[in-house]
């Protein structure tokens, strides 16, 4: 099993019943991912297939329900179909037997509202050849376009071009966020807290994209326990260049850290890396605006069992009680695709480091909270904010670009 299969880039494939969208699916991936069937309905959920995209690298294909099935649980599929685009970083909507209206028009609409890149297809076009209405619409919906059959591997090769030309063109997470930090010869340590949180026999994604990144860089690593952090840097020969911290120790860790020596987390490196810190540090004021009875909701990206020490369920909802002295209402959403029914409510969204999201994904997530002016913030920044060492531990980034 791929644990980290919601960090690589999403393909979406969505489209009316019968369009071909599976027979496209199994042809990129090679196999039988998908059931094909000329049956109505066939695929009644998402399907996911990892696989190596040629020119992107590994992409998950995702195989969605007919967005005008009308059978018994019809709705409930249309859902998870609609649901699948918060997971989507390039969508393919697909036309086919010249029908090309409302539906199609609102999958367009779905991908530019979340500023998804969009291709648009016409398939089948060896049964049913497209004509002048529907290249005419596909013509005028700012889309890229291909008019192809699924059975043609010549076709279905065009269409894993364009779509890796898609992905290539956005900002992909290749970027070091350490590079301009650290050099060679530099001593990063990382204090990763073990508790009953903490995955067992392993690290979590942020902590170990932190070690690869700090390494590419060819800097020394050194990993400790908060318990062991001071004997850690008495070891020392010279101060570190970085200290980096998972969140939860922040008020610890600052403690024993030096003021000479740069200190931040995990999490406000990633949101630095994808590209939300501004997003981010503009809604930290809001914290200090709750009121009784107010909404708070965390997003957790990932899926896992809470424990008494869970950080979105049980550390942050008391940190922010106790910081406001407000009763608050706070609430955890998990996984990218479910969401809180009514958002109207919420005063406030604080988002995890979002280690196994992509760049899109995450945007997704947060679009609709975003377009109603609610404040969003991280994780990480939050309990730097409330602990008063928020500058301190930002002052990197503005340091060092």
């Amino acid at each position: 099993m791929d644990l980290h299969r919601e960090d690589k880039p999403h393909i979406g494939f969505f489209g009316r019943c019968n369009t071909g969208k599976s027979t496209l699916v199994n042809m990129l991936a090679g196999q039988n991912v998908s059931i094909v069937s000329q049956t109505k309905g066939t695929t009644t959920d998402t399907v996911k297939k990892t696989m190596e995209l040629f020119g992107a690298g590994s992409v998950v294909l995702i195989d969605t329900a007919g967005i005008d099935d009308a059978s018994q649980l019809g709705e409930k599929r249309v859902e998870k179909t609609m649901q699948a685009f918060n997971l989507t970083d390039v969508s393919v909507v697909i036309i086919s037997q010249n029908l090309a209206g409302s539906y199609e028009q609102d999958l367009l609409q779905k991908s530019k509202e979340r500023n998804i890149p969009c291709i648009l297809v016409y398939n089948k076009n060896d049964e049913c050849p497209v004509n002048e209405q529907t290249l005419r619409f596909m013509q005028q919906s700012e889309a890229d376009f291909l008019i192809l059959s699924a059975l043609d591997k010549t076709d279905v090769k065009q269409l894993s071009e364009l779509i890796a030309a898609k992905l290539n063109q956005r900002e992909r997470e290749t970027e070091n966020v350490l590079q301009n930090i650290v050099k060679q010869g530099d001593t990063v340590v990382m204090v990763t807290p073990i508790d009953t949180s903490a995955p067992k026999g392993r690290l979590i994604l942020p902590q170990v994209k932190m070690i690869r990144q700090a390494l590419d860089c060819h800097a020394m690593c050194l990993t400790v326990q908060p318990d062991e952090l001071q004997q850690a840097l008495n070891s020392l020969n010279r101060p570190p260049k970085l200290v980096i911290t998972d969140s939860q120790a922040f008020e610890y860790v600052n403690k024993i850290v030096p003021r000479s020596v740069y200190l931040t987390s995990f999490s406000l490196l990633l949101a630095k890396q994808k590209g939300n810190f501004n997003l981010y540090a503009k809604g930290l004021g809001q914290i200090d605006r709750l009121c009784d009875g107010d909404t708070v909701l965390m997003l957790e990206s990932c899926t896992h069992q809470p424990t008494c020490e869970d950080i979105g369920r049980v550390k942050l909802p008391a940190m922010l009680k106790k910081y406001t002295s407000k009763q608050l209402n706070c609430k955890a959403v998990a996984g990218l695709t479910d969401n809180e029914k009514d958002i109207s409510k919420v005063k406030l969204v604080i988002q995890c480091g979002g280690c196994v999201a992509s760049m899109q994904q995450l945007k997704n997530r947060l679009q609709p909270f975003v377009s109603m002016n609610i404040p969003v913030t991280n994780y990480g920044m939050a309990i730097a904010y409330m602990n008063g060492i928020f500058k301190r531990c930002s002052e990197i980034f503005f340091t060092n670009g």
